[in-house]
């Protein structure tokens, strides 16, 4: 064999094997913008929603939660302002629920 045929013989194995080793990298690459397309358009679609999802925010959203917020901090306001009451509240049904047990037991004597 002469030496052209031989580098002939050796370039096209060296083309095989090159082409075996790069076949799953250009499905890889084929892959890959596929799915560079695929988010492309899905950001896309999120762009388009984005103005209405902030105006749902602005006009619905935040609205409610305010009003939420305002019974929860009011509702708040009410307890703190009682709780120091509360222990007296306790206090004279005690002193009631015995009065009242004292009653009983006389009108029942009474009887």
């Amino acid at each position: 064999m002469t030496n052209n045929k031989l580098l002939l013989a050796i370039s096209d194995m060296t083309d095989k094997k090159l082409d075996t080793r790069l076949k799953p990298i250009e499905t890889d690459i084929k892959s890959m913008k596929e799915d560079t397309s695929n988010l492309k358009s899905n950001v896309s679609s999120l762009k388009a929603d984005a103005p209405s999802i902030k105006l749902f925010q602005k006009n619905i959203l935040l609205p409610r939660l305010n009003t939420i917020e305002f019974c929860y901090t009011d509702t708040y306001t009410r307890y703190k302002n009682y709780a120091g009451r509360l222990k007296l509240a306790f206090d004279d049904t005690g002193l009631l629920k015995k009065v009242v047990s004292g009653h009983s037991k006389k009108l029942e004597q009474l009887a």
